[in-house]
């Protein structure tokens, strides 16, 4: 099978799985049928089964959408695909089980070592976890580096000129094979963020994780950072955001006017109000309603912006996207925020830098 065919196949499987988890998660009824799914997965061959997990790799979601062939498999007496199923699955929790036992001591340490500590994005993809670990601290950043290397002995990885304007240090912990990335005292691509920043430890909440307690961001920076990742810089969505994102909207969590509040005062309201609404319409397409404030659509730029699958993800389209970063430019020259004054016209430059040097070389290790 040809790849340019495979690929859509995949990702609108995948998305299928994985919405299909969201609605069990939630007691709800599915409106899609999977067996035809069932009958595409159990009909690959071993490398284009890798392929597939590859691909619910890099969207964070093995686990949730294996537990749905799984299920369904069983019910079938797909017996084959069950027992492919039930291998992937063993693989992956043990991966994550040994994640989660390394992380916590790491928080605990560096948490009773005045280094006030949150777990951020990373811990909202439960039960997956990607292929790295993000905190964020307000601690400095030599106190963080001393912790790291004294008491785990983690190697600094040589940092990009992005992870330099953001103020982030990535961590080679032994015997880890996921990178521990944290997040000193700022937020955003450039750093740019201070304010927005300090809210994720004066805010944070208890999360409990397979028999351990994190400290994880509030919803309405959980929603925040997302927005910031998603909308501001990469300009493409995983499957995990979509029904994560979801999942919390509808939970009742989220207290829209602190959130509005906070990313007004951050500029990035727009933003924000964009991407949960591309969120809802992600979900809206799987028969799945997620209800938002009229505040929350009256305030996107572009009501009818829609992802689109690309390169195996669901793209942002760039020319909304840019108009996004315009009106936070424009924000920090009203308030006379000189950081983000200085820090934000950066970020064209450097994406550029790195989208040459992808072009170049396959690669842009070292600037993005």
């Amino acid at each position: 099978m040809k790849t340019s065919v495979l690929v859509p196949n995949n990702m609108e499987i995948l998305s299928r799985l994985t919405v299909a988890n969201y609605v069990a998660s939630r007691n709800q009824s599915s409106a899609h049928a999977l067996s035809s799914d069932l009958d595409y997965l159990a009909s690959l061959n071993p490398v284009l089964r890798i392929a597939f997990l590859q691909l619910a790799q890099s969207h964070h979601v093995i686990v949730r959408s294996l537990q749905v062939v799984e299920n369904t498999a069983s019910e079938a007496n797909l017996t084959a695909l069950m027992q492919w199923c039930k291998r992937s699955l063993e693989e992956e929790t043990s991966r994550i089980r040994h994640a989660i036992d390394t992380l916590h001591p790491i928080c605990s340490t560096l948490e009773n070592s005045d280094c006030p500590v949150a777990v951020i994005k990373s811990l909202d993809h439960w039960p997956d976890l990607g292929s790295d670990i993000d905190l964020y601290t307000t601690a400095t950043p030599e106190r963080v580096i001393d912790l790291m290397r004294t008491q785990f002995d983690a190697v600094p990885v040589a940092r990009s000129w992005g992870d330099r304007l953001a103020g982030k240090w990535n961590f080679r912990v032994p015997g880890l094979p996921e990178l521990i990335e944290i997040h000193v005292r700022y937020l955003g691509q450039t750093g740019e963020h201070v304010a927005l920043a300090h809210r994720i430890i004066a805010r944070r909440v208890r999360a409990h994780i397979a028999g351990f307690d994190f400290f994880v961001p509030a919803p309405e920076e959980r929603i925040m950072i997302s927005a910031l990742q998603r909308v501001y810089r990469h300009f493409y969505f995983r499957l995990c955001d979509m029904v994560e994102m979801a999942a919390l909207v509808d939970s009742g969590a989220v207290d829209f006017d602190e959130l509005r509040n906070a990313a007004s005062a951050s500029g990035i309201w727009p933003g924000v109000a964009t991407f949960l609404i591309l969120v809802q319409a992600f979900m809206q397409v799987h028969g799945v309603s997620i209800a938002l404030p009229d505040e929350v659509i009256r305030s996107t730029r572009s009501p009818l912006i829609r992802v689109r699958y690309a390169d195996g993800f669901l793209r942002v389209p760039k020319l909304p996207a840019a108009g996004l970063y315009g009106s936070q430019l424009f924000h920090a020259g009203r308030q006379y925020n000189l950081r983000a004054l200085c820090r934000l016209p950066l970020l064209p430059p450097l994406a550029l830098s790195a989208l040459v040097a992808y072009h170049l070389t396959g690669d842009d290790k070292g600037i993005w």
